[in-house]
């Protein structure tokens, strides 16, 4: 089926697109930089994991990143190459299989190291070992998303590592960023030299972790690869992974809904659409941001904006959390039932984190090809919402 991807009018129930096109483009993009900075930029699935389009990523990067036994089995048996894995906790009946699944095995804490080391190894003897350390800085300021917050219950800190590190430990991951610029990531690779270096000289490798934003239209690429070019410099012998998820994904593609209903009550009228922002845009509440709505602009961000005579409307969804609405939102027209309300950017952070909370019908993913030629990839259904009941 042929799609006009202006305004996706041939659909008429929920669905995520994946546009072809600005996958490429943004896969591009990343593996210029790594080019250009000789370094391995490598696909976090914590942020995107649409496995049927592992074909598209092959042609530009050669390796994933994971962080449970199932995303490394999606690395190893559907991407096709072993995984970059790190986990907070890795547990007695599954470390075994995710170190077959994995080239580099990160370890959270010198007790998760001293537990499974050996046994990682004795499993898969190609096996890279890294430690997680922390270095005590991040420019993250939504407290839920910075990894380096006082507390924080990921990695080592430099007072707490051994002058001497293991024989087997290979690198050091260091993950602080979310969504940030180049500029972030400069400062904080001071601070990161001024508290590791002196292991450096141990290392084979250094994995910066991800939220490296650079697909985001004002992200300063230039910078980026001066930067490390500057690390590289300084430390030819370092390898220099990157882990980003958002980049790859970053406006690749909307989640298109429909308008079910508009109810009033108290002078505000809501539109009610058939998606759920709690099951399937779950940042919008938890992180939480505004997401941005085609033709049309946030006029409340509290949804108390009134008057359906300036076709402002909040956005309700169809679950039956009260909760589960969306600011106030000034379109150029009245709202129709049956009309398309398209939110942009909604491939990163929602496929991976979505719900059946509620039961309610889950949205398809689609990929619309570069002649606007629409793929279904995957339909969901009752069994899909049966099936992960006992």
């Amino acid at each position: 089926m042929k799609i006009n991807p202006l305004t996706y009018a041939e659909l008429s129930r929920p669905m995520y697109i994946l546009e072809e096109q600005r996958l490429r483009e943004n896969l591009k993009l990343i593996s210029n930089v790594a080019k250009e900075a000789e370094v391995e930029i490598i696909l976090a699935f914590k942020a995107y994991a649409l496995w049927r389009t592992f074909p598209v990523f092959r042609e530009f990067i050669s390796a994933t990143t994971a962080s449970s036994l199932y995303e490394a089995r999606l690395g190893y048996e559907e991407f096709g190459a072993p995984t970059h894995t790190f986990s907070p906790g890795y547990t007695d009946y599954e470390i075994d299989d995710i170190a077959r699944c994995s080239s580099h095995l990160v370890f959270n804490s010198l007790t998760q190291y001293g537990r499974y080391h050996v046994r990682a190894r004795l499993e898969n003897e190609h096996l890279s070992i890294g430690l997680r350390v922390n270095p005590e800085y991040s420019e993250v300021e939504t407290l839920i998303y910075n990894p380096c917050a006082p507390g924080t219950r990921f990695g080592i800190s430099s007072d707490k590592l051994p002058a001497t590190l293991p024989d087997d430990v290979d690198g050091f991951h260091i993950h602080c960023h979310c969504e940030n610029g180049s500029d972030a990531f400069e400062r904080t690779l001071e601070h990161i030299e001024e508290k590791f270096s002196p292991w450096f000289r141990q290392l084979k490798w250094i994995n910066f972790g991800g939220g490296h934003l650079m697909t985001r239209k004002d992200y300063d690429v230039p910078r980026l690869i001066r930067t490390l070019k500057g690390f590289h410099k300084r430390y030819p012998w370092l390898k220099v992974i990157l882990e980003p998820g958002s980049a790859f994904a970053w406006q690749t593609g909307p989640l298109v809904a429909q308008v079910l209903d508009i109810v009033e009550d108290h002078g505000i009228h809501t539109a009610i659409l058939n998606v759920s922002f709690s099951c399937h845009m779950p940042d919008c509440l938890e992180m939480p941001y505004h997401p941005t709505i085609r033709n049309a602009r946030l006029a409340d961000e509290d949804g108390a904006a009134q008057g359906l005579h300036t076709y402002t409307y909040r956005l309700g969804a169809n679950s039956c959390l009260s909760g589960d609405w969306m600011g106030s939102w000034t379109f150029d027209h009245d709202l129709e039932i049956g009309e398309n309300i398209i939110f942009e950017d909604m491939l990163h952070y929602t496929t991976v984190k979505t719900t059946m909370f509620n039961g309610i019908t889950h949205p398809s993913i689609a990929l619309l090809h570069t002649d606007n030629e629409l793929e279904i990839l995957r339909e969901y259904t009752y069994e899909d919402y049966r099936d992960r009941m006992d």
